[in-house]
């Protein structure tokens, strides 16, 4: 009887391999990409990433052009006027002519009605505060938008590790479906034999085709899913041609790793969002320095080359009209008033800070109850890891004697049927718990700064 049945489950898993795999897997796997590949992939592939990348190096363009507010700024300047009323003066001609008193006193117009000036004027900054102050937080807004662009390699490294451990229990998973699919098919047959015999009521043959029917459901799902799951990432790698989803994955790569929360010091003040919220805190606080610096006076040396026309017909091009003028000096300004409350401005940047240090103190709580609570699952999940294989051992073997019994008539069909539904029930418990304790192992490495582990 029990060669019987091994031929038998062996007859059944080499059909439903070929009926259920084939038909969904148009080809064989030609490549294997590894958990490290497939980090790395996705970094230098993903479109967001590049996105973010040009973030950075806007960020680096805009720090280097701060410096140039120190270089002289030349700039040229034209103007045309017509003058309808003309600035009119007193001169004391008494004191120029003795033929008028000491005291007259004739009004005189100056200008004429057309003038036009063209010149250089050079401005070369000297003192000035505030291109320095700018100057810092560009470098800080620079260093703020790297740490965004790591960041968000962060994330997709996590979601990329996460699919990939999909990947590789929904195919161990499909193994187990497989098997099972076998079993109670063999189980489906007995009972089949026994109500052609007349043996056996309809009901209880329904009940054990449920359960074939349920294994065979399983196996064509976990299909399915292992195909979407490997297209996602595919996705994730930001690979163009989605249907090249015939690769393998590392089914070893578990052995490069260990499910334990003590891999390495924990470095949550590493992570690239703490490390943000510490620099945006700077950042506010050089933004107020810069706003008290505005009231420090600026030094420039400038300088103007030149000529003005004056003509009283519209003239532009007439002879001898023309008047050079140039100069050279210090400009010196003195702010007063800008139209702004600095006390307000003050306040609200000091705010800001506060904002980015109380995010900061939750970020951190946050992260450290992670870390204890993805201990606490990991170490909880194992125990039920080892529970569950015990048991569905037990239950294997137990449903081998009932099929054995029930064949030899010495056992009621309806146990069997209960104990295959429980089988299953407990194996899709299993899986889940399995899938879990990948998960949690997961959280714990982002929450801890060990992540990089997977790929560097």
């Amino acid at each position: 009887m029990k060669f019987k049945l091994n031929k038998i489950e062996h007859n059944i898993g080499i059909f439903m391999i070929l009926i259920m795999l084939l038909p969904n897997l148009n080809v064989h796997a030609q490549r294997i990409i590894t958990l490290p590949q497939a980090i790395q992939n996705g970094i230098a592939n993903k479109k967001n990433i590049s996105a973010g990348k040009l973030d950075a190096n806007i960020s680096n363009l805009q720090t280097q052009a701060m410096y140039r507010k120190y270089w002289p700024q030349v700039s040229a300047e034209y103007t045309y006027m017509y003058n309808p009323i003309l600035q009119t003066s007193i001169l004391p001609i008494g004191i120029f002519n003795p033929n008028y008193p000491i005291d007259a006193t004739k009004s005189v117009q100056f200008g004429t009605k057309w003038t036009q000036s063209a010149g250089l004027i050079a401005l070369q900054p000297l003192i000035n505060v505030s291109i320095q102050k700018q100057i810092h937080e560009a470098k800080l807004k620079e260093r703020i938008a790297v740490l965004s662009q790591e960041q968000t390699e962060y994330e997709l490294a996590y979601n990329i590790a996460q699919t990939y451990i999909d990947i590789y229990l929904q195919e161990a998973k499909i193994k187990s479906c497989i098997a099972d699919t076998g079993r109670t098919y063999v189980s489906y047959k007995l009972l089949k034999n026994k109500f052609d015999e007349k043996r056996l009521l309809k009901s209880d043959l329904n009940t054990s085709k449920v359960n074939h029917n349920n294994t065979v459901q399983s196996l064509s799902d976990g299909i399915s899913q292992l195909i979407e799951d490997k297209v996602y990432l595919l996705f994730l790698m930001g690979t163009t041609d989605m249907d090249k989803w015939d690769f393998e994955i590392d089914t070893l790569f578990t052995t490069n790793y260990s499910i334990s929360p003590k891999v390495m010091p924990i470095q949550i003040d590493q992570l690239p969002e703490m490390q943000q919220l510490t620099l945006q805190s700077q950042l506010t606080h050089l933004q107020v320095n810069s706003e008290k610096s505005k009231h420090i006076p600026t030094v420039n040396f400038k300088g103007y080359l030149g000529a003005n026309q004056y003509t009283n017909v519209f003239n532009p091009l007439a002879a001898n009209s023309w008047f050079g003028l140039s100069y050279l000096g210090l400009d010196v300004m003195v702010p007063l008033l800008f139209g702004e409350n600095l006390k307000n401005k003050t306040q609200q940047l000091k705010l800001q800070s506060k904002q980015y240090e109380l995010q900061k103190e939750n970020k951190t709580l946050q992260y450290t109850k992670d870390l204890i609570t993805a201990n606490l699952q990991i170490e909880n999940i194992k125990t039920q890891l080892v529970t569950q294989k015990e048991n569905i051992t037990l239950l294997s073997e137990s449903i081998a004697i009932f099929q054995a019994r029930v064949e030899e008539g010495q056992e009621s069909t309806s146990n069997l049927n209960l104990e295959e539904a429980n089988l299953q029930a407990l194996e899709a418990k299993y899986e889940t718990s399995k899938k879990q304790l990948w998960v949690h192992w997961l959280d714990y490495l982002k929450a801890s700064g060990q992540l990089s582990i997977l790929w560097k």
